[in-house]
């Protein structure tokens, strides 16, 4: 009799939804990193970094306290406005610098 082999099954889009199930199958036992590797014809590798972030971002989700990861929002968007605000005023510096030594270029040749 003849041993039939499974194809790898190509996935045309990682979508996170696959990603999260995929990975929920590993910890929960259901499959392996070499299983699921083969089943998909992706890296051994690829499949721990979705591991590795999953429980990571999951971990962090449960230690901070809602009221707190609003607060880290809050502070990374004032440092982010900060930022834009800083770089508005260079803009606006070289601006006028540009004028400036647009003027003096031409008064340059007058």
């Amino acid at each position: 009799m003849e041993e039939r082999v499974a194809k790898p099954v190509r996935v045309q889009r990682w979508t996170a939804n696959r990603k999260r199930e995929i990975v929920l199958d590993i910890l929960k036992g259901h499959k392996t990193i070499v299983d699921v590797a083969r089943e998909h014809d992706v890296k051994q590798s690829e499949i721990q970094q979705w591991i590795d972030t999953f429980i990571a971002v999951g971990t962090q989700a449960l230690k901070v306290h809602p009221r707190s990861a609003e607060a880290v929002e809050q502070k990374e968007l004032t440092r982010h406005r900060e930022k834009i605000g800083e770089l508005v005023l260079q803009i606006e510096v070289l601006k006028k610098a540009e004028a400036i030594l647009s003027e003096e270029e031409s008064s340059f040749y007058d």
